[in-house]
């Protein structure tokens, strides 16, 4: 029987995860080519013969995917796997309209055709958007098992920017290991907070093998999930976590709505600078859609290295990349924290963007008042600095989970935001305490 004809359309994450679980070695399908979005500079690469399997000798092509509808045509393509996450519903089915226009059919896998089970105890910590606070909970997550001497690691959803034979699998204990790969601003965003808490970190491309890795050092697998995407692994519990300052958004977001429907444990993150009306409708989105699942009411209060140094100054406030582009945020913990501890001016960065930087606020419209730390790669990096270097400012406000002057060089007077999460109601310690008998 001739073998289908699909195509895989992803953000180098989710698509090659789906590749890896789903199509690899199948002898029922034939994957064309991916195609590429959300992340620039994936497009023109090709998904390695060596990961790819028997089946595709010469590896996989990635196209951009605005040639999506010429690739099914010119292919004759019979199916199409959408395969990345924190789509608004309408662009989802926007995508399969042009997809069924162009004769093929829209897929979308789900856990029981892509999770792996584990044979340790394993946490996944998801999210309805990206930017919610997942890495906050994990990282509490962490703290909570290490106070009952458990050995923990930490698999980070994929972001795959570089040579992907050697990013197959990728272990991180220590700074030195975020340069030996080479990390982007994004990655180092997520890794190193775990890292400083004493947390060794996985992540890569194959995923399989990524978590028998980690087994071998492992008393309890934290999943760190990305955007808000499901997880790649079969959970004993699952918390999903809520943002207020978007409430409304689980119920609007392609998959975070599963997330919101399928958690053990939905945490409403950011209390203390929400609105209680915008509180309350995740409250009762929570007990329409996922009634059995227990909340967890939760503030993330943030604090500064030295908070005197800000109050009357004019300062340039550096956010978190995706939360503030495809996550749509307008601000995050630097703008709370410019509020509350009495700033002169929060300068407009649009003047002083750079090429790339320029870039990113000509596509998200919505951003004014913050710089979103970009740094997919050498030139964003350099990009960020220069535009940076250009502000007219007294300070830096850097709200990034990582410390920024590490991967690149400021002119100015810098100075850190902190947050993490606070429970109010219930304690995550408490929950895993009882769920594992600790």
């Amino acid at each position: 029987m001739a073998r289908r004809k699909v195509i895989i359309v992803g953000a180098a994450g989710r698509d090659f995860h789906n590749f890896n679980t789903y199509f690899r070695d199948n002898d029922n399908y034939e994957v064309v080519c991916f195609t590429a979005a959300q992340i620039p500079d994936i497009a023109g690469r090709k998904y390695p013969a060596i990961l790819a399997g028997k089946l595709y000798p010469e590896g996989i092509p990635i196209y951009d995917e605005s040639e999506l509808s010429n690739l099914i045509k010119e292919n004759n393509v019979e199916e199409v796997y959408f395969s990345y996450s924190d789509v608004f519903y309408e662009d989802v089915m926007h995508k399969s309209a042009l997809i069924q226009a162009a004769g093929a059919s829209f897929v979308l896998l789900g856990p029981n055709d892509t999770q792996v089970k584990s044979t340790k105890p394993l946490i996944s910590i998801l999210a309805v958007r990206t930017g919610c606070g997942k890495s906050q909970t994990t990282r509490r997550i962490v703290e909570a098992l290490k106070d009952f001497d458990k050995k923990v690691v930490v698999i980070r959803h994929p972001m795959p920017y570089g040579d992907l034979t050697k990013q197959a699998v990728q272990r991180f204990a220590t700074y030195e290991d975020l340069d030996k790969y080479e990390c982007t601003i994004e990655e180092r965003e997520e890794y190193e907070p775990h890292i400083d808490r004493g947390a060794v970190v996985y992540a890569g491309v194959d995923y399989e093998k990524i978590l028998r890795e980690a087994e071998k050092e492992a008393d309890f697998i934290l999943w760190d999930g990305g955007n808000n995407d499901f997880s790649f692994y079969k959970a004993d519990i699952t918390f999903t976590v809520a943002d207020p300052h978007r409430a409304g958004h689980e119920l609007k977001y392609y998959p975070g709505e599963m997330n919101f429907r399928s958690a053990d444990y939905i945490i409403i993150n950011k209390e203390d600078s929400a609105k209680q009306e915008n509180i309350d409708l995740i409250v009762k989105n929570a007990e329409k859609f996922n009634p059995t699942a227990k909340i967890i009411h939760a503030d993330s209060p943030v604090k500064l290295d030295h908070p005197e140094e800000i109050k009357g100054k004019k300062v340039l406030i550096v956010e978190d990349g995706p939360t503030l582009t495809h996550g749509e945020m307008k601000y995050g913990a630097g703008y709370i924290a410019a509020k509350n501890y009495g700033v002169k001016e929060i300068i407009d960065p649009r003047p002083y963007a750079v090429d790339s930087i320029k870039k990113t606020y000509e596509k998200y419209t919505h951003l004014d008042q913050i710089l979103p730390a970009m740094g997919y790669g050498d030139k964003q990096m350099d990009d960020l600095q220069k535009t940076i270097d250009k502000a007219d400012c007294d300070l830096v406000i850097g709200a990034t989970p990582i410390n920024l002057l590490r991967v690149i060089k400021i002119n100015k007077p810098y100075i850190r935001v902190y947050y993490d999460l606070k429970e109010k109601n219930i304690f995550l310690k408490d929950i895993i305490k009882n769920k594992f008998n600790l």
